[in-house]
């Protein structure tokens, strides 16, 4: 079952419900992939290496790899995010490599797990599934990986996928501190530039890693870059209510949410109000 989809990326909910003792046909994937069980267990077989793959232990797939499948218990249900290679270079660096396909499920990568799945629900696809993402594969890659994330930022074409800044972008990033580029990212998300549309493509943008992209918000104002992102988006949505908006469905829309029902959850959690209410209370009187 789809659970959210971006760009690069593929979250999906995998459930086998049938008792496969024996292993399956070859199956070949063209994209990266980190894996986790939710429940149940399975074995996994590649390179000529099988493993069981349960909740305590996770496995990354690499693009091309012939693998094989055995499911002896049944019933297991597992979480699949499927990364592009251009993705999987912008988040783990270019000369990343693992040195195993099994990781460790300790407490945080599990948290990690949760979170990205509690995002998934809320619908905000580009910046609160994205940003989500973030500790799950960089908890994954610090255990599976020769060198994890956080170093990637200091590697040469490590951030993007590929060098140097083109026309329109602000200044090298590797000059910038995080105050620069926070602000850089604010100018583009107020602008309503294409690239702020998602963590990702806003990243790119701004030539450095989605994982310093995110840790400069948080670092700079207190609260993560989609807290401010949708900061930004219910204050337009304010101005429109106040300005008597007849549609919700259209006003969510256009400022880019999900659907209405995540327009209203998004601003009654930083009002504290439904945009019905605040109609009322925005009214003339």
């Amino acid at each position: 079952m789809l659970l959210a989809t971006g760009p690069g990326f593929t979250l999906d909910a995998v459930t086998c419900v049938d008792d496969h003792r024996g292993w399956s046909p070859a199956e070949v994937n063209p994209r990266y992939r980190v894996v986790l069980v939710r429940r149940g267990m399975f074995r996994r077989k590649a390179d000529g290496r099988s493993a069981v793959a349960d909740p305590a232990m996770a496995y990354l797939a690499a693009p091309g790899e012939e693998e094989h499948f055995a499911h002896p218990a049944g019933g297991d249900v597992c979480t699949s995010l499927s990364l592009s290679p251009h993705l999987w270079r912008m988040l783990s660096g270019e000369d990343a490599r693992t040195t195993r396909s099994t990781v460790y499920v300790d407490a945080r990568l599990d948290l990690a797990h949760r979170r990205v799945l509690a995002a998934a629900r809320g619908g905000d696809t580009d910046f609160a599934v994205a940003e989500s993402l973030l500790p799950l594969i960089g908890a994954a890659l610090a255990q599976a990986a020769d060198c994890p994330p956080e170093a990637a930022e200091s590697r040469p074409g490590a951030t993007t996928g590929r060098p140097g800044a083109a026309t329109g972008r602000p200044g090298p990033a590797a000059s910038r501190t995080s105050a620069a580029l926070v602000g850089a990212a604010r100018e583009a998300i107020t602008a309503g530039h294409p690239a702020a549309g998602g963590l990702l493509s806003l990243a790119e943008f701004l030539e450095v890693s989605p994982y310093r992209l995110s840790r400069a918000f948080t670092r700079e104002l207190g609260i993560s870059l989609t807290h401010y992102r949708n900061r930004v988006r219910v204050g337009r949505a304010l101005d429109r209510l106040e300005n008597g908006e007849p549609s919700l469905a259209a006003l969510a829309a256009e400022l880019g949410f999900a659907d209405q029902a995540h327009l209203t959850r998004t601003i009654r959690r930083h009002v504290g109000h439904t945009p019905t209410a605040l109609r009322r209370l925005l009214a003339p009187r």
